[in-house]
């Protein structure tokens, strides 16, 4: 096992009140529900906007202003074998990103609640019952716009140090349970009775490597991003590849009228793909 130093950031959680016949161990607070900000995500056709080099046709970087050179990124998902804690709707993913230095890693923990018929005030609500409200500081709310589907997360993003790594290279798999386990925050570690989610991340099956490199560009004033993930294929031999354009906007409307604009821009170019987001599911089916 390498040495690893955890760069830790420690939550300091208000003290909860239990709803009454409440049986678990969640806590909720009398606040108000979280803002969320909204990022917009659209599939691009591999086929359209890939050259047999699997990088981004020459038309789609001009069309977003985009650089030639990209950033590469590794990530790895952890979990226990049944995918419980995806069950529950948490996903723990580690992230290395080229602008690191080598022993530097971010690993994240989100909480997903879906959105029903567009109804984000529903799943805001449901995320206060469970302490996911405006008093808290430690994780970043978002509500993810596909093509057909909503979801509101709650994402906690925390910094890790580990020795004996290189370049693009992730945590092997002890590594990766350590400080999974580690950095645990506690929301996710009192989310069900006794060391539960604990337990899983010890001794959790690590879903990955998978990479990917994203361009930034521009659309509309903002930025815009491109990201390309070479993901195994289901049959276990070679990759598909997913293309996926997103952008980030503060409020509801100005993300509605923008997420329009692209979706039209996409379209006209024939580069459009008219499915909702996979990517997390694929690597969780297939790693």
């Amino acid at each position: 096992m390498k040495r690893s130093t955890l760069l830790l950031a420690c939550a300091v959680l208000g003290a909860g009140t239990l709803l009454p016949g409440w049986s678990g161990s969640r806590t909720v607070r009398a606040a108000g529900v979280a803002t969320p900000d909204y990022e917009v995500k659209w599939y691009l056709d591999p086929a359209a906007v890939l050259g047999s080099d699997h990088k981004l046709k020459s038309a789609v970087l001009g069309a977003f202003d985009m650089p030639s050179t990209v950033e590469k990124m590794n990530v790895a998902y952890l979990d226990g074998d049944d995918l419980d804690l995806n069950a529950e709707g948490w996903n723990v993913r580690i992230r290395k990103m080229e602008s690191y230095s080598d022993e530097e890693f971010e690993v994240t923990y989100k909480m997903r609640y879906p959105i029903v018929g567009g109804n984000v005030q529903a799943a805001l609500n449901a995320a206060a019952a469970d302490g996911f409200d405006a008093d808290e500081d430690d994780y970043e709310a978002q509500v993810d716009w596909g093509y057909s589907s909503q979801t509101l997360s709650f994402s906690n993003k925390k910094d890790a140090e580990l020795d004996g790594y290189d370049g693009m290279e992730l945590p092997d798999k002890g590594d990766a349970r350590e400080v999974a386990e580690d950095l645990i925050p506690g929301k996710l570690e009192d989310w069900q009775p006794g060391d539960w989610a604990a337990d899983i991340l010890h001794d959790a099956h690590v879903y990955g490597p998978v990479g990917a490199k994203r361009s930034i560009g521009e659309w509309d004033g903002e930025a815009l991003y491109i990201e390309v993930w070479e993901i195994k294929k289901a049959s276990g031999s070679g990759y598909e590849y997913l293309v996926e354009a997103s952008f980030k906007e503060d409020d509801y409307a100005t993300a509605s009228a923008k997420r329009a604009s692209l979706k039209n821009k996409l379209i006209s170019e024939g580069w459009f793909l008219p499915q909702d987001g996979l990517k997390t599911t694929k690597i969780l089916e297939r790693y």
